[in-house]
């Protein structure tokens, strides 16, 4: 099992890639699936792996809330962050009650994913 920091599950592979490579300069390692279903069987596969994920919630095959739930089944703890471009106030609420630490909405700066990531290994900054 490879460890890895972040896990981008995001239909959007230009963004996921470019945001992979960005991350990449700042010692940061990512995997990208670009489908729920690969997402999920990544995890699957790979329990514990990842330090954070970032999950979209509009994806081809599947909503991102239910991939969050997948996700969740798997691994309870592994701390799971929304960037959308797309999501609502419900789906807010929604994605927070599955257990999901952040909503946040696109355009995300850098800083702020590195932040996230420091937090969820429990680094103070």
């Amino acid at each position: 099992m490879k460890q890895i920091d972040i896990l981008i599950i995001d239909d959007e592979i230009k963004f996921a890639d470019m945001l992979s490579r960005r991350l990449s300069l700042r010692a940061i390692t990512c995997r990208a699936c670009y489908d729920g279903q690969s997402g999920i069987q990544w995890v699957k596969k790979n329990p514990g792996a990842a330090a954070l994920i970032l999950l979209d919630l509009k994806l081809p095959d599947m909503y991102g809330t239910q991939v969050l739930a997948h996700i969740k089944q798997i691994d309870p703890g592994i701390p799971v962050f929304i960037i959308t471009g797309h999501g609502t106030r419900e789906d807010e609420k929604e994605c927070l009650a599955l257990g999901a630490v952040e909503f946040i909405h696109k355009p995300v700066s850098i800083e702020k994913i590195t932040t996230l990531l420091n937090h969820a290994r429990g680094e103070v900054q």
